[in-house]
């Protein structure tokens, strides 16, 4: 058995930092923490091969679909789907704290 608290040590630090929580075939759950403004870089674009659930948890984050055209801004307790193979990137965090993500990748 494991046990965690989602909130615990989140902001330690400048950047990203995963931790996963769960790790099995076919799901794998982590938790996210972004410090501070944490675009993606420039010209890139997360590409996963299996669909992600996403959470923010805490604090409040902006995604950008490659299509162009959606652009979904996340406070605590909104969520998206991502199909697999949908690009999409970290447009904006909040550059003043901590936004914390509650991830899910499945098949």
């Amino acid at each position: 058995m494991r046990i965690g608290h989602l909130l615990e040590h989140a902001g330690n630090s400048e950047g990203e930092s995963f931790q996963a929580l769960v790790d099995r075939p076919g799901v794998r759950v982590e938790r996210i923490v972004s410090s501070g403004m944490c675009p993606s870089p420039a010209g890139f674009w997360y590409e996963q091969a299996e669909a992600e659930w996403v959470m923010v948890v805490s604090g409040e984050a902006r995604l950008r679909f490659q299509d162009g055209e959606r652009v979904v801004h996340l406070r605590p307790g909104e969520w998206v789907d991502i199909a697999p193979g949908e690009k999409h990137r970290v447009d904006w965090t909040l550059p003043e704290g901590v936004t914390v993500w509650l991830a899910v990748f499945y098949a």
